[in-house]
């Protein structure tokens, strides 16, 4: 079973609805792809056939992982977060202080996560230096670009 990981309602919503596409709509697609690869004649010499067996193959799989993600997903209350310090689901307001740069960032599950959105995995290096923080804490935070200092400026959810 894999890892427990916690979503935002609005997270594990997608990732149901993701589910749900995949078991109907694909399925029907991959069935249709089948058939009619199957209705060009010699199946042992049938490479249509073979990408779309093995295309369904990899969908069962997706399928597969996607419902052991689901068991083991925790929704979290977002009204009883602990605004003192830095959690999962925290936003926080960050600033750089070798640049003056000032970020917010939502600290998400690894499949949340989309930095155009502002949302970072709680596994990446600037999330695990926030963790546990206060506000007007300092993290040192390595990344490839070498270590950088971010003060928080504020923790809200």
């Amino acid at each position: 079973m894999a890892e427990v990981t916690y979503y935002t309602e609005e997270g594990l919503a997608k990732l149901k609805e993701e589910l749900q596409y995949l078991k109907t709509e694909g399925r029907t697609k991959i069935a249709s792809a089948i058939a009619e690869a199957r209705d060009k004649g010699d199946l042992s010499e049938n490479a249509e056939y073979d990408a779309a067996k093995e295309a369904q193959g990899l969908h069962e799989a997706k399928i597969a992982k996607l419902e052991d993600v689901l068991a083991s997903a925790r929704l979290i209350d977002e009204s009883k977060l602990d605004l003192s310090k830095v959690l999962a689901l925290s936003i926080v307001k960050i600033k750089n202080k070798k640049n003056g740069a000032e970020m917010t960032y939502q600290l998400v599950s690894e499949t949340e996560a989309d930095l155009k959105a502002g949302k970072i995995s709680v596994k990446s290096p600037i999330a695990q230096g926030l963790l546990g923080k206060s506000v007007g804490d300092i993290a040192k935070v390595n990344v490839p670009a070498g270590e950088i200092e971010l003060e928080i400026l504020d923790i809200s959810r």
